[in-house]
């Protein structure tokens, strides 16, 4: 059970919400939100809560922030559901449900929806093609209009790690973020190279998933760096049993680009790039 956690800076001022940026990060029994105030491109507000697993909806609508409207700009990207990724040109918008098919058949109460990869460049124009309760949407959209956007948790995290290598290649490296049950994996060089999420349960689950990916892209453990994110330390289960197998193995840092107040220095910088990588969300 996720313990409470609500952070707000002496200067955040929720009734002016055109001054900030809010972005979301929701799953089927969590919700992590973040304000980001425009002017200074700054987080002023961070909760990491529990949602009740009987009715997530209302807890969204009922949140201090994200049932209030007027943000200059809401991102609420969604963990624990199917997606799947398509080369832009062969996305053709109206074809999210046949796209998605070929892995998850949609339920009565799902629609599917597409998200389009920031930055776009040859190697990276990607859209991702994802399932969406249809009570969340709807909500969404009536409550902060068309401009608010949805998006799977693995493009918030794409977007991230885009952003911080840049518009040129980068070297061919493996990230790993680990939060709720869920290990995403991105293999990342001069264009994606592989995205994928796995359930996860043990140390040992996250060790096999990631030794895997490496043995199946031709990464070397003992000499490709591996960088991973979200809920761990130096000193847990999943770390050392990592450590054991990858020589090259070393915590990521917040996205940078963004301003963090001080009452986020007491939380491991490894912990929710995801949530912050909303900043650099289209």
């Amino acid at each position: 059970m996720t313990t409470p956690v609500r952070l707000r800076d002496d200067t955040f001022a929720p009734t002016n919400p055109i001054a900030y940026h809010l972005y979301a990060l929701a799953g089927p029994r969590r919700l992590r939100v973040a304000a980001l105030e425009v002017a200074r491109q700054k987080i002023v507000a961070f909760d990491d809560l529990p949602l009740p697993a009987a009715d997530p909806l209302a807890a969204l609508a009922g949140h201090e922030l994200l049932g209030q409207s007027g943000w200059a700009r809401l991102r609420l990207a969604l963990t624990g559901g199917a997606s799947t990724l398509l080369p832009a040109p062969l996305y053709r918008p109206g074809d999210e449900a046949a796209y998605l098919s070929l892995h998850h058949e949609l339920t009565s109460t799902e629609d599917a929806l597409a998200y389009a990869l920031p930055l776009p460049t040859p190697a990276t124009d990607l859209v991702s093609v994802f399932a969406v309760p249809r009570a969340t949407a709807e909500w969404l959209n009536t409550v902060h209009g068309p401009s608010a956007r949805l998006l799977p948790q693995a493009s918030a995290l794409l977007a991230g790690l885009l952003h911080q290598r840049g518009p040129g290649p980068g070297p061919r490296q493996l990230y790993l973020s680990l939060a709720d049950h869920e290990l995403s994996v991105v293999v990342l060089g001069p264009q994606l190279e592989f995205s994928n999420t796995y359930a996860v349960h043990t140390a040992e689950d996250v060790a096999y998933y990631t030794i895997l990916v490496m043995q199946e892209l031709g990464l070397n453990p003992d000499q490709d760096m591996v960088t991973i994110w979200g809920e761990l330390t130096g000193e847990s289960a999943t770390f050392s049993l990592l450590a054991t197998y990858v020589r090259h193995l070393r915590f990521g840092m917040r996205p940078a680009g963004v301003q963090y107040f001080y009452y986020l220095n007491d939380i491991a910088d490894c912990r929710h790039f995801d949530l912050f990588s909303l900043a650099f969300a289209a």
